[in-house]
């Protein structure tokens, strides 16, 4: 038998290295051993996203001047940061963008706080660094290139593509992984506000630019970001955030079109929903949109991310949730992967309602895509009681109807509140 003091350094008791830190497994496999050590809390940590404020030392200053609704989004104290950072988090959002710091202090600040990421989980998971980048790297002293309209009038795909490689090895050099553009809305009305972001009104013209701007992104090493999916622009009186009035015709002609092309072209491995309905739907809950057409019929695998208010939306605007717990289960069920929960409060609620939905579930106001049968979004056969509230002949949103509730701890929807799957059990966060 060979004694303790006869061993060789390779028969030493050291711990087994995880399977997902061996880098001699093929990935998928490493992610599925990742995801299978990973509670549902840790599941739904990785959804979510923090906003740090920069404007001070240490991220701690005035978030009001940094951030729109910074008593939502922005955290400014070190406590805070801690606090949000513990337990993982999936994205760390505008660590350069924020506030005017130099690109140097941006890097130090994101090093330390992917550091405080990766110590405040027992799987050190770091995050996703994202930062906006339509036309440049949006960050103190950056290099700021021309508005896509002017990119539109050139027609000139090879320098759209040149570009946006510039902009993505800014962003790679500095350790940002995800860039939030390019925008696809085509837009008609010119009353709307933001159509210097646009790159105008011909669909063709929109995804051929639109493709050659993500692949420049992504031949840089950065995933580009799709947005804003779809039918933004489309406003009625082009009011932002206005509900969208449109038919399937020109749905198919003129707003899908750059998008289709900037997946199947260009690459894209992100797509971000809108924060408007689509006739009366949600898009950040919509079904039809974000997993029948994107991934059924797109066959895209990559990530949906939501506009940063479009959870928190479903409640205050749309108002097809009561909570943002319930709103973050409706949103998930909708995108079937996704990542950016928009808040940290919404992150922690949905942990809490997705363990609530698996035992407890009561019946709510439920959107059933036939008369017969729920198509997907939760599985339901529907009653004889339901009664048809609202029909689309939007491509892929066969006939709806409401099915009324049947026990207690349930409540209608407001009058605007027509179209929503509500939460029903669920088994993962994947």
């Amino acid at each position: 038998m060979t004694s303790v003091t006869d061993r060789s350094p390779d028969d030493t008791d050291a711990p087994e290295q995880p399977p997902w830190r061996d880098r001699e497994l093929p990935l998928h496999d490493r992610v599925e051993a990742l995801l299978s050590a990973m509670t549902l809390e840790e599941k739904v940590a990785q959804l979510g996203s923090v906003w740090i404020d920069t404007t001070g030392p240490d991220g701690g200053g005035s978030a009001a001047e940094s951030a729109p609704l910074p008593d939502v989004f922005t955290v400014s104290t070190t406590a805070d940061v801690d606090e949000q950072l513990r337990g993982g988090v999936g994205h760390l959002t505008r660590v350069f963008g924020t506030g005017p710091i130099s690109v140097a202090e941006g890097v130090q600040r994101l090093r330390s706080w992917q550091q405080r990421v990766v110590e405040g989980n027992r799987l050190g998971i770091p995050a996703i660094a994202h930062e906006e980048c339509l036309t440049g790297f949006a960050t103190f002293g950056a290099t700021a290139y021309p508005t896509p309209l002017a990119w539109a009038a050139t027609f000139d795909v090879d320098l759209v593509r040149e570009m946006a490689g510039a902009i993505g090895r800014d962003l790679r050099a500095v350790g940002v992984h995800q860039g939030l553009s390019p925008v696809l809305d085509v837009v008609r009305d010119y009353r709307w506000g933001r159509v210097e972001e646009t790159l105008g009104e011909d669909p063709y013209l929109v995804g051929q630019l639109g493709a050659a701007y993500v692949r420049g992104l992504e031949n840089a090493g950065v995933i580009a970001t799709l947005k804003h999916f779809a039918g933004y622009a489309a406003s009625r009186a082009a009011r932002n955030h206005a509900p969208v009035s449109i038919g399937p015709r020109e749905l198919a002609d003129v707003i899908l079109p750059p998008f289709e092309t900037a997946l199947r072209e260009g690459g894209a491995r992100s797509v971000m929903n809108s924060y408007t309905d689509v006739d009366g739907v949600p898009v950040a809950a919509d079904t039809a949109f974000l997993r029948e057409l994107l991934r059924d019929q797109w066959g895209f695998t990559g990530t949906v991310v939501s506009d940063y208010w479009s959870v928190p939306f479903l409640v205050s605007m749309h108002r097809v949730a009561e909570d943002e717990g319930a709103a973050g289960v409706v949103a998930l069920r909708a995108w079937w992967r996704c990542v950016r929960v928009s808040t940290w409060s919404c992150r922690r609620r949905v942990a809490t309602a997705t363990s609530w939905s698996r035992t407890s579930a009561p019946a709510r106001w439920t959107r059933h895509w036939s008369t017969t049968r729920c198509g997907g979004c939760c599985g339901r056969s529907s009653n004889s009681g339901s009664s048809t509230a609202a029909r689309s002949s939007r491509p892929g949103h066969p006939t709806s109807t409401w099915t009324a509730p049947t026990t207690g701890g349930s409540r209608a929807p407001s009058p605007n509140a027509r179209s929503c799957c509500w939460p029903t059990p669920t088994t993962s966060c994947r």
